[in-house]
């Protein structure tokens, strides 16, 4: 039976670490700043906006809320986004997705400053990824690093199969596996024999967006399984991309769903955040 990567365990760490940090780097008089922008109301994006408030208080990270109406214009929202990134207290700039229709989120994300862009997802911040430099990285995928980091698995020389190719999750994973000296492997919905491939994964990440997808037939034994997903079922209990009882009869090392990657991405934008102020102001 497969050990449980508890997410929520690690992430507590990773904040407790941030929280020392921020206390003093407070005595020396520098004080971090996240300014968090949500258009709209849609549930979702509430509840996700107040964990991160939730977190930056814990840590003492002061944030300012700018909670704006469906019908706010392109034109207002990028003023706003401009008028933070000349604030010289405001480290970190998170706009939540996704956007009414309206507003075109390419250009939104690109109006961020690199340097505040906590989120990972600005062209510059991406860009440096690719090429090895320095930047902000997407929080879901950084957060996947610390969990297996620091849950002692190794990386270095293993097949990792990433299921998934988006711009938040699959891609940046990628290229942060290709970093740990990982051998990747990319796949998709055109991926054909996807069951196979999988079941060379020393290392098997799943992001897919399907509910309860992924069962034993993809999972080489004693591999390691992140499981990405997010979802309701037909009971409206949380479960992931993976069949979690079939997969951790596999597997050496599993995430449940819920409490495993999710807690780590706000882990990782508070630590996004803490490194704009340190590195920028």
């Amino acid at each position: 039976m497969a050990e449980i990567i508890d997410g929520k365990q690690i992430s507590a760490q990773i904040k407790e670490e941030l929280k020392q940090e921020v206390a003093e780097l407070s005595a020396q008089g520098r004080e971090c700043c996240l300014a968090v922008i949500q258009v709209g109301n849609d549930p979702a994006s509430t509840v996700y906006v107040g964990n991160k408030k939730k977190a930056c208080a814990y840590i003492g990270i002061t944030s300012q809320a700018y909670e704006l109406p469906e019908e706010t214009t392109e034109e207002e929202l990028l003023s706003l986004i401009e008028k933070l990134n000349q604030d010289k207290t405001v480290h970190g700039i998170l706009c939540q997705l996704p956007l009414p229709v309206h507003i075109n989120e390419d250009r939104v994300i690109a109006a961020i400053s690199p340097k505040k862009d906590v989120d990972g997802f600005h062209p510059q911040n991406v860009g440096a990824l690719v090429i090895g430099q320095k930047g902000f990285v997407s929080c879901t995928p950084a957060g996947i690093i610390q969990l297996l980091k620091r849950s002692r698995i190794e990386i270095s020389g293993k097949h990792c199969v990433i299921i998934g190719r988006s711009n938040i999750v699959g891609k940046p994973m990628a290229l942060l596996m290709l970093r740990e000296n990982a051998t990747v492997t990319v796949c998709h919905s055109r991926t054909e024999g996807l069951a196979d491939i999988c079941k060379s994964a020393d290392i098997l990440i799943v992001a897919i967006g399907k509910p309860r997808y992924i069962g034993a037939e993809y999972i080489k034994e004693g591999a390691v399984v992140i499981d990405v997903g997010i979802h309701r079922d037909e009971n409206n209990k949380l479960c992931g991309d993976v069949k979690y009882e079939e997969a951790a009869s596999a597997a050496s090392f599993i995430t449940p769903v819920p409490g495993g990657v999710g807690p780590m991405t706000i882990a990782m934008l508070m630590h996004n955040c803490v490194e704009a102020m340190k590195l920028y102001s």
